[in-house]
């Protein structure tokens, strides 16, 4: 049967290869069933060979795989073994048998990220007595490595059983892989990722006189609680850090996630400054994480304040590059406050320093520009969107129509409706009205003509308000029949 996703669960004791007449093991009802991509979700195309050998594994019962195998005539390298194995995980029965056959073409020589991928499938899908076979069998073939036990660490704490992963740990050294620093760190992070923050902090008390805490253990710690939310553990663990290795001015990380998590606190970016201006007397900062997350935070409460001082510290004092969505952020807050100048100098600087403003960046600026009858500087930023392949959205279309019609320049009125029937599809009826009305009332009676005949050929429709207004010009000016021929188009409709 081929399937797109499939869902496979099984208890730690059974095997992943299971007997048809054999009932289905017991489920476990806390542990959750792993979803897992199949060869058929891959955005590119796969090779034949690859596509071929998937597609045994997924379909045909693990009893009958290695003849099907057989079958094929199929030579298979060891990146051949690892591309199989890695689009195989909910069908880990007979993605062992896979592994077996094609070890017996190999002369049992499989890549260590063979065997790794072998160790995280059985795992993942809890078959955690067939992951220590293997575990002893890559013990045999010195191919173990701390990357092995990471995944089982990963295992066991997405399967709800993180005392197993703590005893892995302590049992790894019997494997010929040492239980430093790096090791701990790695049980640490899969604990924390899974939203176990508080058993990965129980286990760090217990490790840390053992073995001494580097700076990233810290990090990883902060960032669980930054996960969680938890302010108040995230400042017992920041103290605890401060207290072992001090302020020290590499570890951005620990300081993005600290910060992070005041953010989201009851008052969040008062907090969060306040700790940046001690970050500052240590000579430490954060990095762009935190002052992406930061400034987004100070636009949605409207705080120019705060912004301003998030920004000197990263463009002034760290000298960090913003992007065009950080750019974008300031500049609209600097247009909600009507601060035209300032908001028309980031535009400058992000240019030069290489963060391209894009069609969000135009839009707030021409929006600005528009409410505040700045036309001359609109008409400048319209035409430089354009030449960068930038779109004007409708209701700036529609607003900048109406006041370059009110204001008497017909020019750019009629520049901006070009721009719009070659954009839009649909919500132009109103502007083209508008704009026939209002060269009318400008007295440009013949291009209001002009425009009318445009849009019905376009399948615009003219209201018979802007017909009734035409006649009446057209009338007075003795060219009845301009009117007549206007009329006969707008039936024809």
């Amino acid at each position: 049967m081929s399937m797109s996703r499939t869902k496979r669960h099984r208890d730690g004791g059974s095997s992943p290869c299971r007997n048809p007449n054999q009932p289905e093991p017991a489920k476990k009802h806390h542990q959750s069933d792993p979803t897992f991509p199949s060869y058929l979700d891959t955005p590119n195309p796969l090779p034949p060979k690859i596509k071929l050998l998937c597609a045994i594994v997924a379909e045909i019962h693990c009893l009958s795989v290695e003849e099907t195998l057989d079958d094929t005539g199929i030579r298979v390298t060891q990146q051949d073994v690892e591309e199989v194995l890695k689009l195989s995980y909910a069908f880990p029965g007979p993605a062992l048998k896979f592994f077996r056959w094609s070890g017996r073409q190999l002369n049992e020589d499989h890549s260590p990220y063979s065997w790794n991928l072998v160790v995280d499938f059985l795992g993942k899908n809890c078959f955690f007595d067939a992951m220590w076979d293997a575990i002893k069998s890559m013990k045999q073939e010195r191919l173990l490595s701390l990357a092995t036990f990471a995944s089982v660490f990963s295992s066991y704490v997405v399967a709800h059983r993180t005392p197993e992963a703590l005893m892995t740990f302590e049992v790894m050294d019997q494997y010929g892989v040492p239980t430093d620093i790096v090791a701990l760190n790695s049980l640490l992070s899969a604990i924390c990722r899974d939203g176990k923050t508080a058993d990965a902090l129980d286990f760090y008390y217990i490790a840390k006189d053992k073995i001494s805490p580097d700076p990233d253990t810290y990090a990883i710690l902060l960032e669980g609680w930054e996960s969680e939310g938890n302010v108040a553990s995230a400042t017992k663990v920041l103290d605890e850090m401060v207290s072992h290795i001090g302020w020290d001015p590499t570890n951005v990380p620990a300081y993005d996630s600290y910060l992070n998590t005041l953010l989201n606190g009851p008052n969040g970016i008062r907090e969060a400054l306040d700790f940046l201006e001690t970050l500052k007397a240590k000579r430490c900062y954060p990095g762009v994480k935190f002052f992406r997350l930061a400034l987004d935070e100070c636009v949605n409460k409207g705080d120019a304040r705060g912004a301003e001082a998030l920004w000197e510290a990263m463009v002034g004092r760290l000298g960090l590059q913003p992007d065009t969505n950080m750019y974008n952020l300031m500049i609209s807050l600097h247009c909600h406050g009507n601060d035209i100048n300032v908001a028309k100098s980031m535009l400058d600087e992000m240019v030069y320093n290489g963060a391209f403003p894009n069609s969000q960046t135009y839009n707030m600026l021409f929006k600005m520009l528009i409410k505040n009858r700045k036309l001359q500087e609109a008409g400048v930023l319209f035409t430089e969107m354009i030449k960068n392949e930038c779109v004007l959205d409708q209701d700036n279309c529609i607003a900048a129509v109406r006041i370059y019609l009110d204001l008497g320049d017909p020019y750019f009125a009629i520049k901006v409706w070009k721009f719009m029937i070659e954009n839009y599809r649909s919500g132009l009826e109103d502007t083209g009205n508008l704009l026939v009305l209002g060269l009318r009332n400008l007295n440009r009676v013949p291009e209001a003509v002009k425009y009318a005949e445009d849009m019905m050929l376009r399948g615009i429709k003219l209201s018979s308000s802007s017909m009734s207004k035409l006649k009446d010009s057209l009338v007075q000016a003795k060219k009845q029949y301009m009117y007549d021929e206007l009329l006969r188009k707008s039936k024809a409709q």
